[in-house]
């Protein structure tokens, strides 16, 4: 089972529609459940919550390599969209321990979960918020 929160969906499937006809790739973090009062979940079980913006830190990436936009290790998942409406896992996407993709027509029926395998996931969309972060 996969757990996301439906703020999370909603972003990253307007994301996908806004940069149709390109597609767009998007690493995600999750937050444990402890940290989301409304999850009804146990304490450690992993809710996808937040993403890193793909274009933050580009330019640095261009010049020399480095993906500075999103924080090495900290992002258990990634959101791809197939424009072309291939609901599953392709070659040409970036694997991570859960990839969620997202297809035309951009709304909650044409989004899935899938393992690194390519093995469609049971996803739970939660009606909760994240809690703010601030930074230190």
């Amino acid at each position: 089972m996969v757990y996301v929160t439906r703020g999370l969906v909603e972003t990253l499937l307007r994301l996908a529609s806004e940069a149709e006809p390109d597609d767009v790739t998007i690493s995600l973090a999750v937050t444990p459940a402890g940290d989301l009062p409304d999850a009804d979940l146990p304490d450690e079980t992993p809710v996808f919550t937040d993403f890193y913006l793909p274009s933050a830190g580009a330019s640095v990436k261009a010049v020399f390599g480095v993906d500075l936009g999103t924080p090495a290790g900290q992002t258990q998942g990634r959101f791809v969209s197939h424009p072309d409406g291939y609901m599953g896992v392709s070659k040409t996407d970036d694997l991570h321990e859960v990839i969620f993709v997202g297809i035309p027509p951009w709304d909650i029926d044409a989004f899935g979960a899938f393992d690194r395998a390519g093995q469609a996931q049971e996803i739970t969309v939660l009606d909760v918020e994240p809690p703010e972060k601030y930074p230190q």
